[in-house]
């Protein structure tokens, strides 16, 4: 005879750490009321968490799952397709590396992040890069100091023009 007592105490789970998505930059395209703008493809992939589906996330903002994939197929939607590759697959990818091309939209106007809360998108938020807006204004700082004084006072009555850089004068 044992001694152990049968108990139907259940196991306990094993824990997995909750998906979290990369923050993407939005696919640049022209600017059209019914196409695919910056907020629609947050919330394209935010559906997709919800769904794993493209077919019902592209419905649920009234879009094609044809131009979805239209979309992912752009030249310069590399963080956005490495958001769509972890909304579906639900493991959590490579982070994506931003190159320095997209340096200035990730300092001025910033990448979407995708709040999951329990593995459902809960909040959609924008914020610009702090730090990266800091090395974008000493970039421009060494260049100027390569300029002539009326050279760099047109430059900087021109860039006060410009609302998407008013922030850096």
């Amino acid at each position: 005879m044992s001694n152990r007592r049968n108990t139907s105490r259940p196991r306990h789970k094993v824990w997995t750490p909750y998906l979290k998505l990369p923050p993407f930059l939005p696919v640049p395209l022209r600017a059209r009321r019914d196409g695919w703008t910056p907020a629609r493809q947050a919330r394209f992939i935010a559906q997709l968490v919800k769904s794993a589906c493209v077919r019902k996330a592209a419905q649920a903002i009234g879009l094609s799952r044809e131009s979805a994939y239209r979309l992912r197929r752009h030249p310069a939607a590399g963080s956005f397709r490495a958001a769509w590759d972890t909304a579906i697959s639900g493991k959590q990818q490579a982070r994506w590396k931003f190159t320095q091309a997209e340096a200035r939209d990730l300092a001025v106007d910033g990448p979407f992040h995708i709040a999951l809360h329990r593995g459902q998108p809960c909040s959609i938020r924008r914020k610009p890069d702090d730090s990266r807006l800091l090395s974008y204004v000493t970039r421009l700082d060494r260049l100027l100091t390569h300029l002539s004084q009326t050279q760099e006072d047109d430059l900087l009555a021109w860039a006060a023009r410009q609302p998407h850089l008013r922030r850096l004068v």
